[in-house]
């Protein structure tokens, strides 16, 4: 219903923000991360909205990106993880980090956010697999890095992460498993992609 809501941060609460959007105050849960990240009172910002509707409340759960939003909508597809839940984990893991847990069967790092056990990480990740394109995953996460390294390098590397992928997918690897071998790899930006693909299968 309300897609995002862009105002002046008039106050900060525990767990929720306020925003005055012409003269309107909406109150908005949101994570721990985003707290983080808040401008001062009086400051302008914009955030993504998912409204959830129950019996004796509605509530606004708020995220930074798009991105964000729509891996929460997935999250809370999964039985047992509620709109809390999938705040609680989107406040300690990015969207990918997300993705690549879920591709790389991690279930431990999924388990890091708070109320979260072993069995629901392990629920995640069988419910959401099939969601998460493993190609799509990489290809997004390199662009992102080459729009913060905002390099001439930038490119090339992401082109060599993205062909070291490939290229252990097309020997038979899982894509899950290839994302996890490139990722480990702690030089990869200094790395081709034939230095990359060596690595990465010392790690497989």
């Amino acid at each position: 219903m309300i897609r995002y809501i862009k105002g002046t941060l008039e106050m900060i609460e525990e767990d929720a923000v306020v925003l005055d959007n012409h003269g309107i105050g909406y109150r908005i849960l949101v994570s721990g991360a985003l707290m983080d990240r808040l401008p001062g009172i009086g400051g302008e910002m914009k955030i993504y909205t998912y409204m959830n509707v129950r019996e004796d409340a509605m509530q606004l759960f708020g995220f930074e990106s798009m991105d964000e939003l729509e891996m929460f909508c997935q999250l809370i597809t999964v039985s047992g993880i509620g709109p809390k839940a999938g705040l609680s984990i989107l406040g300690t893991l990015s969207a990918d980090d997300i993705r690549f847990a879920v591709l790389a069967d991690d279930a431990a790092t999924i388990a890091k956010a708070p109320g979260i056990g072993a069995k629901t990480a392990k629920k995640l990740i069988v419910e959401l697999k099939d969601k998460i394109a493993a190609r799509e995953t990489v290809d997004a996460v390199l662009e992102k890095a080459a729009e913060r390294g905002g390099t001439q390098n930038t490119a090339p590397v992401a082109k060599a992460s993205a062909e070291a992928v490939e290229a252990l997918a097309a020997l038979g690897y899982s894509a899950a498993e290839s994302l996890k071998a490139v990722r480990q790899i702690t030089n990869a930006d200094e790395l081709s992609t034939e230095e990359l693909l060596k690595q990465a299968l010392k790690l497989m």
